[in-house]
């Protein structure tokens, strides 16, 4: 073979090496950007505080504002509803002790338990598409997770777990017995594998090793485990990633951009994502993630990847009342989910929770909380035609008890504004610098 030709050919190899580089680097680029393209899209993004700084409700600010500074909370971000509309979205206090950012419309908090509500939704949308079935076994060669890692059960009423049960928290696991998402060190040793132990693993451990509190149906007992497993049943009916699924079937289609599972570690965080702070006494603990390593509880006491489903969503309130305003029943806004089927979800059935849901009354009031260390979330829709949300980058010992007091001063701010505007920023363009006066 001639030089010439070996060294075209050579040429040949490099260009079709460095093209391959080329177009690897720029289908990641065209992602990143639309990734931020459509983040940039969401309603939160294009609010501010001063947005929502009108007269009337001064005054009723006050009431937040005594209660961060009586808890001690370093951030807060609230939003209001009112049939539909988006009439109020601002942020208190700071976003960072350390760089004392202020909290603003479009920064990202932890949601911890209302991860719940949006997980339930999906599952409810694929029982509407007759993808699945309320009725449907989890477990067990008949089960939707027939993967033969889960076929090793201790306990046969595990198979009689259904979509239903998971939904409802009555699949038969309690808490007394300790919830295996927090039990990483315990499946470790059990399960002879190291740090982080990942969902699947966490599943084994819990069909082999743990028996059933109750009969599945017979009450319920609150269970993150239950959640978490929904988001296995989610991808393997939809042939999706969990988070993939949620985003472009549910939350995209509502034109909500800007709510991702979060993560575990403060170096891998959202740009507007706040940092997180607890005033409890114990704030470290051994890491979920790397053994014999002391973290802040915060930052490493939970595996975001385990608890997933269940509690590891972030978002702003501003997109959270948009989804809330599509799963509401109100006719202002088109559901995503039937009346029917929203109907089923605030249900209470024989005792059980409601679907979703953390209470629900026949009047109309409907609640979802969520507490983790360094956050407490709340979402409310009340019977007198307002919802809420209001989210904290801080928390205190009380933990869950903590969420009726955040809705004792949310309704008293509520109640002490005279006048709200007719407005619905859900519809807000911010103005062009070019023509601002």
């Amino acid at each position: 073979m001639g030089k010439k030709s070996i060294h075209r050919k050579v040429l040949i190899l490099v260009i079709v090496f460095f093209g391959e580089i080329l177009i690897s680097l720029s289908d990641k680029a065209i992602t990143m950007n639309t990734e931020k393209a459509s983040s940039e899209l969401a309603v939160s993004r294009k609010l501010d505080n001063q947005v929502s700084s009108y007269q009337s409700v001064r005054k009723a600010e006050g009431e937040i504002n005594s209660f961060m500074e009586k808890w001690d909370i370093t951030g807060a971000s609230v939003a209001v509803m009112k049939e539909n509309r988006l009439i109020y979205a601002k942020g208190f206090g700071s976003a960072s002790r350390s760089s004392f950012e202020q909290v603003e419309p479009k920064h990202l908090f932890r949601v911890a338990s209302v991860s719940k509500l949006i997980t339930s939704v999906a599952v409810m949308k694929l029982v509407e598409e007759g993808k699945l079935s309320l009725e449907t076994k989890v477990f067990g060669s008949d089960g939707i997770l027939d993967n033969p890692k889960f076929l090793d059960i201790k306990d046969e009423r595990v198979q009689n777990i259904t979509i239903y049960h998971l939904l409802t928290h009555s699949a038969g696991w309690s808490k007394a017995s300790g919830d295996p998402v927090f039990m990483p060190y315990t499946i470790k040793e059990q399960m002879n594998v190291d740090l982080p132990v990942d969902l699947e693993t966490t599943i084994q451990y819990t069909l082999k090793h743990k028996t059933l509190d109750f009969d599945p149906g017979s009450q319920s007992s609150y269970s993150n485990f239950g959640y978490s497993v929904l988001g296995k049943v989610i991808e393997k009916i939809t042939g999706l990633g969990y988070e993939n699924y949620v985003i472009t079937r549910i939350l995209n289609p509502l034109n909500i951009y800007d709510m991702h599972l979060g993560t575990t570690s403060q170096q891998i965080k959202f740009p507007n994502e706040v940092n997180y702070y607890t005033n409890s006494p114990f704030k470290k603990v051994y890491s979920a993630l790397r053994e014999n390593k002391i973290v802040l509880r915060q930052y490493g006491g939970n595996n975001f990847e385990v608890l997933g489903p269940a509690g590891a969503w972030v978002a702003s309130p501003a997109e959270l009342l948009k989804f809330l305003a599509h799963i509401d029943g109100n006719p202002q806004k088109s559901d995503i989910l039937d009346q029917q089927t929203i109907k089923k979800m605030v249900h209470s059935e024989s005792g059980l929770h409601p679907i979703g849901w953390l209470r629900a009354s026949e009047q109309g009031d409907w609640v979802r909380t969520g507490t983790l260390t360094g956050t407490a979330a709340l979402l409310k829709k009340d019977s007198n035609g307002f919802s809420w949300v209001m989210l904290l980058n801080t928390s205190n010992k009380m933990r869950h008890d903590f969420t009726d007091n955040m809705d004792s001063v949310m309704t008293d701010f509520v109640n002490r504004v005279d006048h709200w505007p007719e407005y619905d920023l859900f519809n807000y363009s911010a103005p062009s610098p070019l023509f601002a006066y």
